[in-house]
């Protein structure tokens, strides 16, 4: 390829693959699950968007292993705790990364008298931390790094690093732009894999994409074109693709049926503490 013929691929439009609203379940819209969209964008497995009341549930205590969770609250304030020990607050603007590693268990609930909107992603972990020792990180708002509209939940973006210790060729923004905006993502060196979750407002991509759509993008190295009809604010997952299988269990998503095995047992055995200690019914 010359370099006339790249730069003109590079001025093409990032082509749509698919634009979907997910499945709703109550306050709830499931956006990705690893048995459906989730094999397209690797290592992204889960995503969800939520509208929850004030002072309900956020989710009930529940397990995970062999992936990674990252909360981000859009309005409103939740706490939190886990199994590793960690529990505190996430108000409007923060991050609660969840490592699963090799099991967790972990809660969550809905504080004060404002409703809260978030999203909550889940990424595959590869073989040398899947089964590892939990972590939990609860970043305050001002210590989310922003470049220009763009907030970095994980990974580096334009010289700019998130604290979340998340695995590396992983890049999740959250953009806010006004109305007749143009912003443009350029993806890192083979992050191939990338999508966009509306939370609200309509842009140009150049299709019209609004509120509650999840956009998926062709894999390719083209950069992603975005223009605010409105005050938009959305979330962009890039990434380079997870070369593994996604092995799924109840609660888990491993590369190989033998990790599986053992975070299954891992949680098994803090269940049958949290039972003990009278957490679960």
């Amino acid at each position: 390829m010359n370099a006339v013929t790249s730069l003109q691929s590079q001025a093409e439009p990032r082509k749509i693959r698919l634009v979907s609203a997910g499945h709703q379940h109550g306050p709830i819209t499931r956006l990705v699950s690893p048995s459906d969209l989730g094999q397209w964008i690797k290592p992204f497995v889960f995503l969800d968007a939520g509208a929850l009341p004030a002072s309900g549930p956020l989710f009930r205590i529940h397990p995970h292993s062999g992936i990674a969770t990252l909360t981000t609250v859009l309005s409103g304030r939740v706490a939190y705790e886990d199994t590793t020990g960690k529990q505190g607050e996430v108000p409007t603007g923060g991050l609660e990364w969840m490592r699963a590693g090799g099991g967790v268990w972990h809660d969550g609930h809905v504080l004060g008298d404002s409703p809260v909107e978030f999203f909550q992603l889940w990424v595959a972990l590869p073989p040398d931390q899947e089964n590892g020792v939990p972590e939990s990180q609860n970043i305050a708002p001002e210590e989310v790094p922003a470049v220009g509209p763009a907030r970095i939940l994980m990974g580096h973006y334009q010289g700019a690093n998130s604290p979340i210790r998340a695995p590396e060729g992983i890049t999740y923004l959250h953009v806010r732009l006004k109305a007749g905006e143009h912003w443009r993502y350029q993806p890192n060196p083979n992050e191939t894999v990338a999508w966009i979750a509306m939370h609200k407002g309509t842009t140009s991509l150049p299709e019209n994409i609004t509120a509650g759509d999840l956009v998926i993008f062709e894999e390719a190295d083209h950069a992603i074109d975005v223009v605010a009809q409105d005050e938009v604010s959305f979330v962009l997952g890039a990434a380079v693709k997870h070369p593994y299988p996604l092995v799924l269990g109840n609660y888990s998503v491993h590369t190989n049926p033998r990790a599986l095995a053992e975070g299954e047992a891992e949680i098994a055995r803090i269940g049958r503490q949290l039972h003990a200690a009278g957490r679960l019914g």
